[in-house]
């Protein structure tokens, strides 16, 4: 009696719903550190904000809410590099913090590709910028306008009350990716370093936080932890997986019973399948003509002939000779396959009885 596939099936069925449960449940980090500062890869900004540090600039990562931020002694210029494309349309509160005279410059903003060749240098005061990307932001005031080309502004500016927001449409503006490109870094430096301002590198949006932030989101227990973390959805997975063996071994539905194969017999299964096809193709003069041949040569040997086709006339008298029956039956099978016309179906029935009769006259 042969196995049972039913684990195999129920492992099949395992492995599948752990693939789906990793595509949709398990978190998706892929691009959350893009620009970030603590990110070295190429997409990070980890170099500009060693060369911020070297050039002596107020510089610190902020790791809370946008809406944590507390009056500085001074202005503060908020840089936001974004993983995904925003609007570059502002909240109420950002609106109300710009206007106290601080500067909020935003990495990323979203806007229409067009037409432009997708990789530019940009002039500027800071030397040639490397710009990758051909989307442009069009619909800004030519006065507004820090970086751009005929097909839009790259960088753009606007101004409210005493302070302003910086749009740029390309998140990797000085990129780790950008470090032979020093006039980069230098530009975006430009746009957050004013005097008498202190920078701040937004990297909340990264998922970075600071401890007392954690614990406020109530991330620093060990539940939430593991709810957060890949290591939830492997759990669950491992749990499922265990489930479906314990069901396959648990037989409650009695034991399974074994199918018998059918033995094919392959000969019988090609002359069927060339049967089809010759039948379909409606060519029966091949048919005769070939099973004519076979016929004539078993013929032969039984009257110990050889192998050799011979003439019909020949064939003719030595099955007199041998038999001492008519050969008139003989001979009309013999015409009927010599003359290669096609037959209809009562036809060859009546041509393949009449070499049965002839091969029951040799017994």
């Amino acid at each position: 009696m042969k196995r049972s596939n039913r684990p195999a099936w129920l492992g099949a069925i395992a492995i599948i719903a752990i693939v789906l449960l990793s595509l949709f449940a398990a978190p998706n980090n892929s691009k959350i550190n893009t620009g970030s500062t603590y990110n070295r890869a190429a997409d990070g900004y980890g170099a500009w904000y060693a060369f911020m540090q070297q050039q002596g600039v107020s510089i610190k990562r902020w790791q809370k809410p946008f809406s944590d931020i507390q009056p500085q002694n001074s202005p503060v210029t908020f840089l936001q590099i974004s993983s995904h494309p925003r609007e570059a349309i502002l909240s109420s509160q950002e609106h109300e913090w710009i206007e106290k005279g601080n500067t909020l410059v935003i990495l990323g903003a979203g806007a229409r590709v067009t037409e432009a060749e997708f990789s530019t240098m940009q002039k500027s005061p800071q030397g040639n910028i490397k710009i990758d990307t051909r989307r442009r932001y069009q619909k800004a005031d030519s006065k507004q306008v820090n970086l751009g080309d005929r097909f839009g502004a790259v960088v753009w500016e606007r101004n409210y009350q005493k302070g302003k927001v910086i749009f740029s449409t390309t998140p990797y503006l000085a990129a780790n990716a950008y470090q032979d490109y020093l006039s980069n870094f230098k530009y975006l430096a430009s746009l957050v370093a004013e005097k008498n301002h202190t920078v701040f590198v937004d990297e909340y949006i990264h998922g970075y936080k600071d401890a007392d932030v954690r614990k406020k989101e109530s991330e620093a227990d060990l539940s939430s932890f593991f709810q957060k973390t890949p290591l939830f959805p492997i759990l669950v997975q491992v749990g499922i997986l265990l489930l479906l063996l314990i069901w396959a071994q648990n037989r409650r539905f009695g034991k399974p019973v074994a199918l018998e194969t059918p033995v094919i017999d392959n000969s019988e299964a090609y002359i069927q399948a060339l049967a089809g096809v010759l039948q379909k193709a409606d060519t029966t003069d091949f048919v005769v003509e070939m099973v004519g041949k076979q016929e004539q040569l078993q013929l032969q040997k039984a009257l110990g002939l050889g192998q050799i086709l011979l003439e019909r006339q020949a064939l003719l008298d030595f099955w007199v000779q041998k038999t001492g029956a008519s050969a008139a039956e003989l001979d009309a099978v013999l015409k009927l396959q010599s003359r290669k016309q096609p037959l209809s179906e009562r036809d060859l029935l009546n041509w393949l009885g009449k070499w049965r009769t002839i091969k029951g006259i040799k017994n």
